[in-house]
């Protein structure tokens, strides 16, 4: 997910630092190593190269990456289905260590662990400025990879269960493509909140999966229609 880079330190000022406030530190990276696209198309367009490292404003962090979430939406920045502007770092999700605060960041500190997704993007490098308002402590017992991996899902899988509907004890819900990063999320904290869980997935392997994640009826899509199978149940 991540690729090493050296950090380069120096004592020189760098220019950046006459239009941001920042905390006061002796060196720090002024690059950094991205996978970055200048112009839409294939993954033939992406680039791996050195990129400036601004140093944080005073509301920001620094963080270094440890781990890095790859999800289907980056395929649409990259290929232009979704227009950004160019060129850009991908991704939008990651976890970290911090290394840097800005001067009014109070909730981190040097060394914490965090997670964030979401914009800007940016995530496909190895150290990148991010918003502190936007990011989250990694609980201890939770791995980085998995942190990064799971929680823009996680986050999906609330407000479906949470805000959207308030899923209960008792209560039968239909879950799409219940073998998926967010499905899979979704059919256990249902379960786990007492909910009868009917799952649809597209093959025999992956309704075994389901069914061992909790759910209680499943669905091959493509060969049962759905709409006829729920009401049956």
């Amino acid at each position: 997910g991540c690729f090493p880079v050296p950090v380069v330190k120096g004592t020189r000022i760098h220019p950046y630092l006459r239009h941001r406030s920042v905390i006061a530190m002796t060196s720090f990276p002024t690059t950094t190593k991205a996978v970055r696209v200048h112009e839409v198309g294939t993954a033939d367009v992406l680039r791996y190269e050195g990129v400036e490292l601004p140093a944080p404003v005073s509301t920001e962090v620094l963080l270094r990456h440890t781990a890095i979430g790859v999800n289907f939406i980056d395929t649409y920045h990259r290929s232009g289905l979704y227009p950004v502007k160019l060129p850009v770092i991908l991704g939008s999700e990651g976890a970290g260590i911090v290394e840097r605060i800005g001067s009014q960041v109070t909730d981190f500190s040097v060394g914490d662990r965090v997670v964030y997704c979401g914009s800007p993007l940016g995530s496909y490098c190895n150290r990148r400025v991010y918003p502190a308002s936007r990011l989250v402590k990694i609980p201890a017992g939770i791995s980085d990879e998995i942190a990064a991996a799971s929680f823009l899902k996680g986050l999906t899988a609330q407000y479906l269960l949470k805000q959207v509907y308030t899923v209960t004890a008792g209560k039968t819900i239909l879950v799409h493509a219940a073998a998926g990063g967010v499905g899979s999320i979704l059919v256990q904290w249902a379960k786990a909140l007492g909910a009868v869980v009917i799952a649809t997935v597209g093959s025999a392997a992956k309704a075994e999966m389901a069914r061992s994640l909790g759910a209680d009826h499943t669905i091959l899509y493509r060969e049962e229609n759905v709409a006829e199978r729920v009401r049956a149940l």
